[in-house]
């Protein structure tokens, strides 16, 4: 029988999660049970004591009933004048991809033709092969072209170095794109197995080849019905590619470095579809941002990852899983499929209460993801989780999430500016969270004067994060934020999860003049409010994407010499990317900290030192969300006394 059968009550019969056959269990299986009842080997088998587990699987589970091949990497690697000049190609050179190794690893350069690269190991230098016709993708090598890094680390570490010689003189500015993944997904269909492109690109792939872009920029269209086209892609070539590429197993990373626009709408239909990552460094500079990219890439090439997976979502009866978001590609309405699915993902899943449900038994969900590993085993992974009912409404409220609710409000408008005017989502959200609180104040708060606001306590903050959310770069942008940078935010937000979008939507501020050097403790956080901030202290906001430290402008000299090695306002440099590391414990706990804080994220957050009355205040300011905002966004306060108005209309 296989291990992984659902069990059917009022019989011995199990259900197959994927398939739905039925099997009839042995007659000996219930023949081993305690006095209780329960069996003598509960705690050798996990799926009989664990909510979460992993099944190897047979090779019935597996395409075309093979077990499959370790996956690939294959990194692509844009050597235009543009990404020459700004100093990616040349980095790559002072890293090696450090990965399992059974892993292959391949590479290409490309411009407005694409290099395929010979690394085999037996090779004194590596050998390049040219594709020119890119119109009609094929790879000219399979012999070398995907190796293993220990055998061929040498070949491997010569190209690298090679690499920024070859094309230091380059002056072709056009690119492709739709190509360049083509040519990775056709490499990773000769070698029959699944993996992961890693795509390193600079610009509009404006060259003539599948794919081509045409600057579409037109911040005239905000603000009115045609602003919801600016989120969609512009041309159908890159749907097509998304789905030939989640049938591969071939996950896409996009890391994208732009002087100007890009479309990243477009460029990120793939990624985004096949469970990939976007990246994006804006006026990228080797100097000071290529610790930054250095980290991503890292911890991108060695995070957790599986392939080829599949994912469903199983409940009893009165719940039903109706809509699904995240990084992710959807040929029916049961199935989630996943070139790849890593530790950073998170699939959002709604349910609908349609039927009766038991506050005895509850109700239970299951989610089974089959999916293959890095080491090329085919496993099957179920999380079990059973869940509390309540008939009450009070209890409902008493029990609810705030920032759960935050984060699939978000992913919910996120996505419906795709097919409605920003205005329209912005009014709906407001509909819904105004809903939410007057059927509170009708069926559960005790009598009171109409003019007073009554929230449940689990969501005395559902208003200052939903109005978070309301004046977000994506949904009430000011004037000085791009398109890309609003499409990028709006595809990253789609897969984070509660901890994430939480710090997000309203980020952390410490103020770091109260530190305790000699407590692991963090000071108690203040709200994101510029009344809040003391003009003789140092603070220090994160929002999972940025990290700022301000400098108020009369900080202590004491505070100052710990932290930046001078006692005066004026000697601080605002262009450090980086803390001096001094010999006191105050400097020691702060950098600490900061590193702390960035193992927590899932992208690496760059240092921006902000001083107080500096040009790039302004910037620090649009992440103190209580106040109001450039672009128009209500402050906190404003947008109470809104909702409170929107409340009482309601139970009127």
């Amino acid at each position: 029988m296989c291990p992984y059968m659902q069990f059917i009550e009022g019989g011995r019969r199990f259900q197959c999660g994927f398939c739905n056959c039925v099997t009839e269990v042995p007659p000996n299986y219930f023949q081993h049970l305690d006095h209780t009842g329960k069996r003598v080997d509960c705690y050798d088998r996990p799926e009989l004591s664990m909510g979460s587990y992993d099944f190897m699987t047979t090779v019935d589970y597996c395409k075309n009933n093979k077990f499959p091949q370790p996956p690939a990497f294959i990194f692509l690697i844009d050597v235009s004048y543009n990404a020459v000049k700004n100093g990616t190609v040349g980095i790559f050179k002072q890293e090696n991809p450090d990965v399992e190794s059974n892993i292959r690893v391949g590479f290409v350069t490309y411009n407005k033709v694409l290099h395929f690269y010979n690394v085999k190991a037996s090779l004194a230098q590596p050998q390049m092969m040219v594709v020119s016709d890119v119109a009609d993708m094929f790879v000219p090598l399979l012999d070398g072209f995907l190796v293993s890094v220990s055998e061929s680390r040498v070949v491997i570490e010569s190209l690298l170095d090679q690499i920024p010689e070859m094309f230091a003189d380059t002056r072709e500015t056009e690119t492709v794109f739709g190509p360049v993944i083509q040519a990775g997904l056709e490499a990773l269909k000769a070698a029959d197995c699944a993996g992961k492109l890693f795509v390193f690109h600079s610009s509009l792939p404006i060259a003539e080849a599948p794919g081509k872009l045409k600057n579409r920029e037109d911040k005239k269209l905000v603000g009115t019905d045609k602003e919801k086209t600016l989120f969609q892609p512009q041309v159908s070539f890159y749907n097509t590619l998304a789905k030939e590429c989640v049938a591969q197993g071939c996950c896409v990373d996009l890391f994208l470095f732009p002087n100007q626009y890009v479309d990243v709408a477009t460029l990120g239909v793939v990624p985004t579809s096949t469970g990939g990552s976007i990246y994006k460094y804006t006026y990228f500079q080797a100097p000071s941002d290529q610790e930054r990219f250095l980290n991503d890439l890292r911890r991108d090439v060695q995070k957790q990852v599986g392939f080829d997976a599949v994912m469903r979502v199983r409940t009893s009866t009165g719940i039903r899983a109706t809509d699904f978001f995240g990084a992710f590609y959807m040929s029916n309405t049961t199935d989630v499929e996943l070139a790849g699915l890593d530790c950073d993902k998170t699939v959002t899943v709604e349910f609908r209460h349609d039927d009766k449900l038991s506050e005895e038994t509850g109700a239970l969900m299951q989610c089974a993801v089959l999916y293959t590993s890095c080491s090329g085993q085919r496993r099957l992974r179920i999380h079990n989780m059973a869940v509390n009912c309540c008939s009450q409404l009070a209890d409902l409220y008493r029990n609810c999430e705030t920032d759960t609710i935050i984060n699939f409000f978000a992913k919910y408008a996120y996505r419906s500016v795709l097919s409605s005017p920003t205005k329209n989502v912005r009014d709906s959200l407001v509909n819904q969270c105004a809903q939410i609180l007057a059927c509170y104040r009708k069926n559960c708060a005790s009598p009171s004067s109409a003019g007073q606001l009554i929230l449940p306590e689990c969501m005395k903050l559902l208003p200052v994060y939903l109005n978070c959310v309301l004046k977000s770069d994506v949904l009430q942008p000011g004037a000085d934020v791009s398109l890309d940078d609003r499409a990028y935010l709006r595809q990253l937000v789609s897969t984070m999860d509660v901890a994430e979008s939480h710090v997000f939507f309203y980020p952390h501020l410490l103020p770091l003049q109260k530190l305790d050097v000699e407590s692991m403790a963090l000071p108690m956080a203040v709200r994101d409010s510029e009344e809040r901030l003391s003009r003789g202290g140092v603070y220090l906001l994160e929002n999972g994407l940025n990290i700022f430290l301000w400098v108020g402008v009369s900080a202590q000299q004491e505070l100052l010499q710990n932290i930046f090695g001078t006692p005066a306002f004026s000697q601080i440099d605002p262009n450090m990317t980086s803390l001096p590391a001094l010999d006191n414990p105050f400097s020691k706990r702060l950098r600490e900290i900061i590193e702390s804080v960035r193992a927590q994220r899932s992208r690496y957050m760059k240092l921006m030192v902000v001083k107080q009355e500096d040009k790039l205040e302004l910037i620090f300011k649009h992440f103190l969300v209580e106040d109001k905002s450039n672009s128009g966004g209500a402050s906190y306060v404003d947008f109470l006394c809104h909702m409170h108005k929107e409340i009482r209309q309601l139970l009127s």
